[in-house]
């Protein structure tokens, strides 16, 4: 398994050379929002499709 660090490293040199900051920063939180939830459906930290439509509702 990576560490985040060489995940990070590994995601930015992949990238075109001339890239902004903006989408570097944006592929980080992308992956750090991935990485998060398999965290999370791993603990079973999730909602069913019936509980998430009831949550919809009370919108």
């Amino acid at each position: 398994m990576q560490t985040i660090k060489q995940e990070a490293i590994d995601a930015i040199s992949k990238m075109p050379e001339q890239v902004d900051m903006d989408d570097i920063m944006y592929r980080l939180y992308v992956i750090d929002k991935i990485r998060k939830g398999r965290e999370a459906a791993d603990r079973g930290d999730v909602l069913s499709a019936d509980d998430l439509k009831k949550e919809i509702e009370q919108w």
